[in-house]
């Protein structure tokens, strides 16, 4: 399955974040449009169950061949809020809670299918002959295409894929976060010859204060004015130097952002910048 290089985060888009009209989050689709920017992330939580119905809603008055988008959505968190009836927060991956959701999604998105179903975090109690058994029907049903997992370790992916074969480990990377470099994620990505996909790729850097942060600063503002970059666009170059080929999740809600973080595939940093630059987030030389 080829993605777009970029994917386009919606998690921020309704009142999760920027609480976006439908005629706002039209504009955003056809801003990601225009720049190739066709897959979009979703999860049923999103917005407190509602995000989902949001971008539905404008989506399917913009007369756009569904076939020239992708709709990713994910599951299994059972939240509680004003929209569900939950004590407590929770994962669940029975048969009948997936295909209830999964269900619910496409109603939401007004589709008849998915392109990528992920199970949205592991669970201990996770079956993976009943999850097998689920994706091999919603399959058959034609209502999802490709599956894969989020924020599964090394072992956990291999547990689901042992019993049903999934195409991605959606995960945190970022230059704050760059746990993903060691803990073997990636590597199983680059050996199976599969994509990963990275959310939170600002990791925290406009967000929080931090002695992390005062080092990335110092690099980044060298490397902007070296490449005529923005420190966003230098950020995301990070990710994408990567062998691994990784799919970004940009969670943006401008459509101005969306422009200049597809300008990021044209920067090629050089390699002892990339070093530069891990070498600021981590506080020491590397091993």
């Amino acid at each position: 399955m080829t993605f777009s290089p970029i994917i386009i985060g919606t998690m921020r888009w309704g009142i999760w974040g920027a609480n976006h009209s439908v005629k706002n989050v039209q504009h955003l689709i056809e801003i990601s449009l225009e720049e190739e920017l066709f897959t979009f992330d979703h999860a049923d939580i999103y917005g407190n169950y509602t995000t989902e119905k949001l971008f539905g809603d404008a989506f399917s008055a913009m007369k756009i061949n569904r076939e020239e988008v992708q709709f990713i959505s994910k599951c299994g968190i059972e939240m509680p809020c004003e929209n569900r009836n939950f004590n407590i927060k929770s994962y669940n991956y029975s048969k009948n809670h997936i295909v209830d959701s999964v269900n619910q999604s496409l109603k939401n998105l007004k589709t008849d299918y998915l392109d990528l179903l992920l199970l949205h975090r592991p669970s201990p109690l996770m079956n993976p002959e009943e999850i097998a058994e689920t994706f091999d029907l919603l399959r058959d049903q034609k209502k999802v295409r490709h599956f894969g997992v989020s924020n599964f370790s090394v072992s956990q992916f291999e547990l689901i894929n042992d019993a049903f074969p999934i195409i991605t480990n959606q995960m945190e990377i970022s230059l704050n976060n760059t746990d993903a470099f060691y803990n073997g994620t990636l590597d199983q990505m680059l050996l199976k010859k599969l994509r990963p996909m990275a959310w939170s790729v600002m990791g925290d850097y406009f967000t929080q204060p931090s002695a992390q942060n005062t080092r990335i600063k110092i690099v980044l503002d060298e490397l902007c004015i070296k490449y005529g970059a923005k420190e966003s666009q230098i950020l995301l170059a990070f990710l994408l130097l990567h062998p691994a080929r990784i799919l970004p999740i940009i969670g943006t809600s401008k459509a101005q952002t969306i422009k200049d973080l597809k300008k990021s595939m044209d920067l090629k940093l050089e390699r002892e910048d990339w070093f530069r630059l891990l070498q600021a987030s981590e506080g020491k030389e590397v091993d």
